[in-house]
């Protein structure tokens, strides 16, 4: 914890403090808009809703989905040395995909809002040994407590976007207070551990991306199934984790491809299912025959377009279509995670907004594993060509599956990087509940 704080930093404490009393309202409009859940308000409180289990317990935070995903195969490999996991995020769908995802032993919470009073209540109940912070989701109380507390903390995945760091760059005295809390910074890239280091970070190593480690999402087989009888003799795209304003030139795309390839059907999932019926009107509109997987509907023989509007079934339509683009690309949203539609045998097309995932899109296409496209003009025709090109779709998903390959192992390397850690929580514990 350092002796004295910026005068930023020592601001925010006081009027984070003081602004307490307004997380009734701002909890009331946030459930009007369906981002809280209504049975566990009190954890953006620090009320914790179970018990903290006995023995050694490492905490990890990511934002949303995910941050949440990429912890997937360290969690695992965490539980088999017999420590408790609690994990934490902000969003309602991130808690959703935890409780469809994850083992039933791992804890999830809300991390509570960044007030002095509601982050003590909550470390006085949870009690952390090693706090893990993924990616670079950083609240200043939250952080200056546990360093309080001399809880040791590290950031894994460690990732600063182009955006994020000329921002911080201006706020430097007050990111580098921050940051020296961190025993360790676990960067994704070289790249982006030039940045933390830039911003005052004492301790950055390069371990890689853990969504490369990431395994394909699981299917329901029945499910599955469905679908695949629903669709057979139909060339099936996928639009995956659409963003406002791409839905539209997937439309655009459809109408003009579907008049060479009549047997053409596009799913777009949209990153926030709750967009579905306004996408659905959309289409609607735009003269297309469409179904809505949240109404229960099922692609018919005449559906042009299939609104899957649900959460968590993205592994369902990555293994029914052989094409795949990347939502969050064709506008400037910064591009969505590609590795999972890569491990489940899809062809990668995305646009030109991939700021998110630069480093693993640079190498996907410099090695023909992914296709950008630069204007809708691009799209249509690019996907035109994977869609009736089975051996180009062939030669690009195995492009792409060589780079993962050659990419991954972060896990490994975080572990080996978390072990003095890992082994210093066994020793506190008495040596026999870890």
């Amino acid at each position: 914890m350092p002796s004295a704080l910026p005068a930023t930093l020592a601001a925010y404490r006081r009027l984070s403090a003081l602004a307490a009393p307004l997380a009734a309202p701002l909890i009331a409009r946030r459930l009007k808009q369906g981002k809280e859940d209504p049975e566990r308000l009190g954890e953006r409180r620090g009320v914790a809703s179970v018990e903290r289990p006995p023995g050694p317990l490492i905490w990890i935070h990511g934002a949303s989905v995910g941050e949440v995903l990429a912890a997937a195969g360290l969690i695992e490999r965490l539980r088999a040395l017999n420590v408790r996991i609690l994990l934490t995020s902000g969003t309602v769908t991130s808690a959703a995909i935890v409780a469809r995802r994850f083992p039933p032993d791992v804890i999830h919470q809300y991390i509570p809002f960044d007030s002095p009073r509601f982050v003590s209540a909550f470390l006085d109940h949870w009690k952390p040994g090693l706090a893990l912070f993924i990616e670079s989701d950083i609240w200043p109380n939250l952080i200056l407590s546990s360093a309080e507390r001399r809880i040791p903390m590290v950031i894994i995945n460690g990732r600063m976007s182009p955006r994020s760091f000329p921002r911080w760059q201006k706020l430097r005295g007050t990111i580098s207070t921050l940051l020296e809390c961190f025993d360790l910074c676990l960067a994704q890239s070289d790249r982006d551990g030039e940045r933390f280091a830039a911003l005052g970070c004492p301790n950055v190593v390069t371990s890689g991306n853990l969504k490369l480690d990431v395994e394909g999402p699981p299917a329901d087989v029945k499910k599955l199934e469905r679908l695949r009888e629903a669709t057979q003799r139909r060339l099936v795209f996928l639009a995956a984790s659409t963003h406002p304003g791409e839905d539209e030139i997937i439309l655009d795309a459809h109408r003009r491809l579907a008049a060479r390839m009549p047997q053409l059907l596009s799913v777009i999932v949209p990153r926030h299912p709750n967009r579905g019926a306004a996408i659905a009107r959309m289409l609607t509109d735009g003269g297309m025959q469409v179904a809505l997987r949240s109404q229960d509907e099922l692609p018919g023989a005449g559906t042009d377009i299939y609104v899957a509007d649900t959460m968590g079934e993205l592994g369902l339509f990555y293994r029914l279509a052989p094409v795949v683009f990347m939502g969050g690309s064709l506008v400037a949203h910064g591009g969505q995670n590609p590795i999972e539609g890569i491990k489940l045998g899809a062809a990668i097309l995305h646009g030109p907004h991939v700021f998110n995932f630069g480093d693993i899109y640079d190498a996907l296409n410099q090695a023909g594993g992914a296709i950008r496209a630069e204007t809708g003009e691009e799209f249509v025709k690019s996907l035109g060509h994977l869609l009736v090109n089975p051996i180009a779709r062939q030669r690009s998903v195995g492009a792409a599956e060589t780079v993962v390959s050659r990419l991954g192992g972060a896990l490994d390397k975080t572990l080996a990087a978390l072990e003095p850690y890992l082994l210093q929580l066994r020793l506190e514990s008495g040596g026999s509940d870890a």
